[in-house]
C-alpha cells in the first residue's frame, strides 16, 4: 500500500508550523522542502502548484516537506515580509534532516515568493545540493544577492507571465550563466501565466524530468 503524506506540527522561530511531509522509506533517500507563494495574496502549502512539486518529489523516491509559513492556516505567528519567513523554512530543513540524517541530496523548492524564499535559503545552507525556482520575481525581488549563485538548479517561469517582465528573466539568466561551476537550467513554459493555470501537465513533466536527470546523475 502507498504511504501517503501526514499532517506535522514542527517548532519554528515563531511558534509551530503546519507542514505535510512525505517519508520515503528507503534508506539514504534524498529529501526537499517544497515552499509557498505569497502569504497576503492567498499563498498556502496547499496551492495547486506547491502540491504538484510536492508530488513529483514523492514520485522520484525523496522524503518531502512542505509547510504554511508564519500566520498561514495553523500555523503560529504573523506575516514577517520574508525574513521571518526565511526563518520558517530553516527550520523546516533543519527537521526534515533531523528526520533522515541519512540522506543523499538535500533540495530546495519555491513558487513565486517561496522562490525568493529558496534562493536565500539556499545562500546559507551548504549542505542544500539543488534548487527548482518556480516563477521568481526579479522585478520585485533584489535577486543581487546571487552573487555568486552557490549551487545548480532549475528556474521555470511561464512565457506570458503577466507579474514578471521578460526583461528581468534574462538579466537573472544572464547573471547566472556568467557564474563559473554552477549550471542553472532555465526552462519556459509555453503559453502560460504565473500561475501556470490550464499547464499544470506541462509544468510537472518539465520539474520531473530535471529531478528524475539529476538524482540518477548525483
Amino acid at each position: 500500500m502507498k504511504q501517503k503524506s501526514v499532517e506535522v506540527f514542527i517548532p519554528g522561530p515563531a511558534g509551530r508550523l503546519e507542514g505535510k511531509y512525505f517519508k520515503n522509506g528507503k534508506q539514504k533517500s534524498p529529501i526537499a522542502v517544497v515552499l509557498q507563494p505569497h502569504p497576503q495574496y492567498g499563498g498556502t502549502m496547499n496551492n495547486r502548484v506547491v502540491v504538484e512539486v510536492f508530488k513529483s518529489f514523492v514520485d522520484n523516491g525523496f522524503s518531502v516537506l512542505r509547510i504554511n509559513f508564519r500566520g498561514v492556516g495553523k500555523s503560529e505567528g504573523t506575516f514577517d515580509n520574508g525574513q521571518g519567513e526565511l526563518s520558517d523554512a530553516a527550520a523546516a530543513l533543519d527537521w526534515i534532516e533531523r528526520e533522515n540524517q541519512d540522506f543523499s541530496q538535500c533540495w530546495v523548492s519555491g513558487f513565486s515568493f517561496g522562490s525568493l524564499i529558496c534562493m536565500q535559503l539556499i545562500m546559507r545552507r551548504p549542505e542544500v545540493t539543488k534548487f527548482v525556482s518556480i516563477s521568481p520575481q526579479p522585478n520585485v525581488y533584489d535577486f543581487t544577492f546571487l552573487a555568486p549563485c552557490p549551487i545548480s538548479g532549475q528556474i521555470i517561469s511561464g512565457e506570458k507571465d503577466e507579474l514578471v517582465s521578460k526583461e528581468s528573466i534574462n538579466d537573472l539568466k544572464v547573471r547566472l550563466e556568467n557564474q563559473k561551476g554552477i549550471e542553472v537550467q532555465f526552462n519556459e513554459i509555453k503559453n502560460s501565466n504565473h500561475f501556470f493555470k490550464n499547464k499544470e501537465i506541462d509544468l510537472k513533466k518539465t520539474i520531473n524530468q530535471y529531478i528524475k536527470e539529476k538524482t540518477e546523475i548525483m
